[in-house]
């Protein structure tokens, strides 16, 4: 049983990033077209294209700010003039910042997460649910964390982002699964990377140990995550928050 998302299109939001970059090959290997969504980083964006054209595959370059829904829209009609329709949407992107204790932290960053996290996925909703609605399909897939379930010291910025994400995502499966849209999250563990490579820190046994598989999740795990959810192998999945971090949180039933 392989996956295939030939003739479809995956619009994958922060896809120069760690995981974003894993994702895209992952999913152009399974034959989609591949939307690659920068911030700042063009040229790895055109790198990451350059990289899926010798396997074939398709892929587009858009710069967006995807904390503005002008941009957002912006972002589609480039995309519908270059390959058409969006068929999965791939919420990756997150504002990055220092993490530090509720005392500490700045409020612009609770305000940054809340924008790249919840308003981010109500802007991609609003910009191609409805396109999916009239075709009666679709895959909205967002990428959240193990931490919005952990609580530990120095996340709240992070953890009330991905909180309120985790809102949006489980109320709007419930809205548009009528139309045969499906709407999942996907919550990492702490992933090895090309970062953790380069650095030679791959291994980190003071976080494994607590982790039932006893070791730390890869970026190509996650990738496969989101391919099966991408895929009409997960048809009759929608509403789930799937965690993908060896067990290290469990929700409860």
């Amino acid at each position: 049983m392989q996956i295939d998302l030939r003739d479809k299109t995956v619009l994958i939001t922060g896809a120069t990033g760690n995981l974003g970059r894993v994702m895209a090959r992952t999913l152009a290997g399974c034959g989609a077209n591949i939307v690659l969504h920068y911030i700042r980083n063009e040229a790895k964006a055109k790198e990451l294209a350059g990289e899926i054209a010798g396997m074939g595959g398709r892929a587009l370059t858009v710069q967006a700010d995807i904390t503005d829904e002008m941009h957002i829209q912006s972002m589609k009609e480039k995309i519908e003039q270059e390959l058409g329709h969006v068929d999965i949407v791939v919420a990756n992107a997150v504002i990055q910042y220092q993490w530090t204790s509720v005392l500490e932290q700045s409020p612009d960053d609770y305000k940054s997460q809340f924008e790249s996290c919840v308003m981010q996925s109500v802007y991609l909703a609003k910009t191609f649910i409805p396109g999916m609605i009239a075709r009666k399909n679709g895959r909205f897939i967002g990428i959240n964390t193990e931490c919005a379930m952990q609580n530990f010291p120095t996340q709240s910025a992070y953890t009330a982002g991905k909180r309120g994400m985790d809102g949006v995502y489980r109320v709007l499966a419930k809205e548009v699964g009528e139309y045969q849209i499906t709407v999942n999250q996907v919550a990492p563990g702490w992933t090895i990377s090309d970062a953790d490579r380069a650095s030679n820190s791959e291994d980190q046994p003071g976080y494994s140990q607590h982790v039932p598989l006893k070791r730390r999740g890869t970026d190509q795990e996650i990738a496969n995550a989101v391919a099966f959810l991408a895929s009409d192998l997960a048809s009759y999945i929608t509403g789930a928050y799937i965690p993908v971090n060896g067990g290290n949180v469990m929700p409860a039933i």
